[in-house]
């Protein structure tokens, strides 16, 4: 549980700061949207300290990094890594255009993108909670659309605003595609150190994906150093911070997010990314002043809803489960039961794998 908190923490704090200072680059005429899609994964040095020093400084583990490495789970490392490249890429055109609030109400898509691949790729069982809560964070995102035409920043054309539309809509299908991905990748995975080598390795990669597309599209350091002078209205300092705390910010999102699959599932990864967002679209109200009329109010209050009615369900269906793991413990012990039956079976439940992975944290 407090990995699990801790993980929760990193993908709220890099959900949000990400979000605003992503659009806080184009607020103020950033303008590579390679250099978006780029900040996103740079950070992946950032998983080299908590990698190699448990091993080689302080000796907590007897694992040394990158040991339990296949060649299938590279491959598949390289794989994901490039379909992260690309959800990237699509995310940054979408946030150049949208607002804030609009992109992140629209990112909520993803859910119902996301219980349909679950299903499918992990065999995700479907109850009412799931189809509730979907259904109606899929009503928000309609809503939205069909009701934000007048929400376009000034001087954005109705066809470019169209594009970060459908832009952040395809980005959220990746991610979708993203999440069931990797939760059947970390049925293979003994312990969340390895977790962290294959984000690192999924990241370089998105990395190096970006920093093609910079130099083919004729960028690079040097456009990122004129932008910095020439370009960006708040200044070389300003500019290089938003560049380095997007970096970090990323980072923890993305850290944040595979912790959470790998300790619950790919829905309820998906499910508390979405519960960020009301968070994104008050961030966005405050910190750029942007419009907040009935529509985000609505689609708003739709996303809290489906989020709430998900969590409650899942609540009634853990104590379910306690109460009968406690009456199935009390018939083993008034059977004669010496500890070796079904009562030290590890449960693992659609809210968490907790208890099946703490003997390899």
């Amino acid at each position: 549980m407090p990995l699990l908190v801790t993980n929760y923490i990193l993908l709220l704090v890099g959900s949000i700061s990400s979000t605003l200072l992503s659009r806080y680059y184009f607020i103020h005429k950033g303008r590579s949207r390679w250099v978006s899609t780029w900040v996103q994964t740079a950070g992946f040095p950032l998983l080299l300290p908590p990698i190699y020093l448990p091993y080689y400084l302080f000796r907590s583990t007897p694992r040394r990094p990158f040991s339990h490495f296949t060649l299938p789970i590279l491959l598949l490392s390289l794989l994901v890594g490039l379909l992260l490249g690309l959800n990237n890429l699509l995310f940054s055109w979408g946030n150049s255009y949208l607002p804030v609030s609009t992109s992140s109400l629209l990112l909520s898509s993803q859910l119902l993108f996301t219980l349909i691949l679950s299903v499918l790729i992990v065999k995700q069982k479907l109850t009412f909670q799931n189809l509730n809560c979907v259904i109606l964070l899929t009503l928000s995102s309609i809503l939205l659309g069909l009701g934000s035409s007048d929400d376009r920043p000034t001087g954005l054309t109705r066809s470019n605003y169209f594009v970060g539309f459908f832009c952040t809509i395809g980005a959220g299908l990746l991610f979708a595609l993203y999440l069931p991905v990797m939760e059947r990748i970390y049925r293979r995975v003994d312990s969340y150190l390895m977790v962290m080598e294959m984000q690192l390795v999924m990241e370089a990669v998105a990395t190096l994906l970006a920093v093609v597309g910079m130099v083919a599209s004729g960028g690079g350091v040097e456009e990122m150093r004129r932008e910095s002078e020439e370009v960006f209205d708040k200044g070389a300092r300003a500019y290089w911070g938003t560049v380095i705390g997007n970096a970090a910010t990323w980072q923890l999102c993305f850290m944040g997010t595979a912790g959470m699959v790998y300790l619950t599932s790919s829905l309820t990864g998906g499910i508390c990314m979405t519960a960020l967002l009301a968070m994104n679209v008050l961030g966005g109200v405050v910190a750029y002043g942007e419009e907040f009329g009935g529509v985000k109010a609505v689609s708003t209050v739709l996303c809290v809803w489906g989020f709430c009615s998900y969590v409650y369900g899942m609540y009634v269906k853990m104590k379910r489960g306690i109460n009968n793991d406690n009456v199935t413990s009390a018939g083993e012990e008034d059977g004669g039961d010496n500890g070796n039956g079904g009562g030290g079976k590890i449960q693992v439940t659609e809210m968490g794998r907790g208890d099946a992975v703490a003997n390899n944290v």
